[in-house]
């Protein structure tokens, strides 16, 4: 496709603005999950699922991905313009996560014609959704450890083990699943084999675990000589570490392909200064006290060097020194000013801080105190904050690993 033209991207703009200001429901009735990993009641679940699918009939997400597979075959352009369309009407995270930006574009970037045509159109549709069984109960962090094993037996592989920390495994169709197929490997990593396992199959379980703003969001997932079929497998049989390895760079950012909308909602540094106007701290209104000031001008500087980092991505020249820069800090940064703004805006509260969600005399419904202690996720998920300090060092100054 050549190029567009101007006149083409503002009609594109002025199209996609005008449907999501028509279509983007204000409020439901209950409260709305800011990120995917907060989606723990089947009504937060039906409403999200159908919100996806509208915004996909509608041409306004995975507009760049190829047209065979339920997108619209646009450059990405279009895609970044009907992103900030629906960031601007202020509309809900879009469900999938892990179908959208982890395993779809593993499957177009790496997977077979046939892998991308039983699962893409769905992924976009929300009709079906996706899980990451990565992490396990006794090993955390350490992917290269998974013990969770599959043993081929005739046209399929049993699965025993157990993973955790599944985001939506209770709602997922499919999981991207990394398990151990040779033990006896000369290293750890060569044993892994990669896996787009169904989760209805015989022998899989979901427990879902309630976290500690009382909700739910993740499960943990148990494989009891559980079999699925063979053409399950992703790639090569002992050589799921390099397939896990993409992953992960699409899931921290540090690659592209994904195809539009958002999985999680910022609020926006200004409420916090609004309620440094009105909170009391110290018998004075908060912004009036020289080390609360000096905060809040920290997070705003940071809140704009975050939007114009995201900008400068996309801006070659800026980026000839450290391309890779950017993208592998991103995660580190965001998710990091992320708890330390629902921190202050917490604290700001003094003793009405302890009131939570559901209590009548708490600020704003209890969004603060939910949202500060749901910013751990973030930090941890797709690897640690202490884990993304390493990738940085190695990756990106050139340090050595020890």
């Amino acid at each position: 496709m050549t190029a567009p033209s101007q006149q083409e991207l503002d009609e594109y703009r002025a199209d996609a603005r005008a449907w999501f200001s028509e279509h983007t429901p204000k409020d439901p009735g209950f409260m709305l999950p800011l990120t995917f990993m907060e989606v723990g009641t089947q009504q937060q679940f039906d409403f999200l699922r159908e919100w996806q699918n509208k915004v996909w009939a509608a041409g306004y997400l995975g507009g760049n991905w190829p047209e065979q597979y339920g997108g619209r075959g646009l450059p990405e352009v279009f895609r970044d313009i009907a992103t900030k369309e629906m960031s601007r009407a202020g509309g809900p995270i879009m469900l999938n996560a892990i179908g959208l930006n982890w395993a779809g574009p593993l499957i177009l970037d790496m997977g077979t014609d046939e892998e991308r045509a039983r699962y893409i159109k769905n992924i976009l549709s929300a009709e079906d959704i996706w899980c990451q069984g990565f992490s396990e109960p006794e090993h955390g962090s350490d992917l290269g450890n998974a013990q969770t094993k599959a043993v081929r037996d005739g046209d399929e592989w049993v699965i025993n083990g157990s993973k955790i920390w599944t985001t939506q495994g209770n709602f997922a169709k499919y999981m991207i699943l990394l398990a151990r197929t040779n033990p006896d490997a000369p290293t750890k990593y060569k044993g892994l084999s990669f896996f787009l396992s169904p989760m209805d199959a015989p022998g899989i379980e979901t427990v879902p675990i309630r976290k500690l703003t009382g909700e739910y969001g993740f499960t943990q997932t148990f494989f009891n000589d559980a079999r699925i079929p063979a053409d399950c497998l992703m790639g090569e049989e002992g050589e799921g570490w390099k397939v896990a390895m993409r992953t992960l760079e699409y899931e921290r950012g540090a690659r592209g392909g994904q195809p539009g909308g958002y999985v999680m909602t910022y609020p926006d540094i200004t409420q916090v200064v609004e309620l440094a106007r009105t909170a009391n701290y110290n018998g004075k209104p908060a912004i009036e006290d020289t080390l609360i000031r000096d905060e809040l001008v920290s997070l705003l500087m940071e809140a704009r060097s975050l939007r114009l980092s995201s900008a400068r991505t996309g801006m070659a020249p800026l980026n000839q020194e450290r391309p890779l820069s950017i993208p592998l800090s991103s995660k580190l940064v965001s998710s990091e000013f992320m708890k330390r703004m629902a921190e202050l805006a917490t604290r700001l509260q003094g003793t009405r801080s302890a009131y939570y969600v559901g209590d009548e005399d708490a600020h704003a419904h209890g969004i603060w105190q939910r949202g500060y202690l749901n910013s751990f996720s973030a930090t941890i998920g797709g690897g640690t904050s202490e884990i993304q300090h390493n990738i940085i060092g190695e990756h990106v100054l050139g340090l050595p690993k020890s």
